[in-house]
């Protein structure tokens, strides 16, 4: 059993779709900040605003009430993570 799941998490590792992928914050206008969420939804609190340009490490995505919503960290700064709407990031 327990070499079942090694091989399971080797072999998703080794898909790109388990890996984090690389996006970008566009579109939120020049005065504007992209809301970094502590959960997929607006409910959930504001953690800081991203300007355009931010690069993220973007994980997996989620709909919540017919938003699609992705959890990111950023790559300056790996421990800050949380949920974006995936209309303002690249490679979605």
């Amino acid at each position: 059993m327990l070499n079942r799941i090694l091989s399971a998490i080797a072999a998703c590792l080794a898909l790109s779709a388990c890996a984090s992928q690389y996006s970008v914050v566009e579109r939120t206008g020049p005065d504007e900040l992209l809301k970094l969420r502590a959960g997929p939804g607006l409910g959930y609190r504001v953690i800081l605003g991203l300007p355009d340009g931010t690069e993220l490490n973007r994980q997996e995505c989620v709909t919540e009430l017919g938003q699609l919503w992705c959890e990111v960290s950023l790559v300056e700064s790996p421990e800050v993570t949380g949920y974006v709407s995936a209309d303002y990031i690249t490679g979605i």
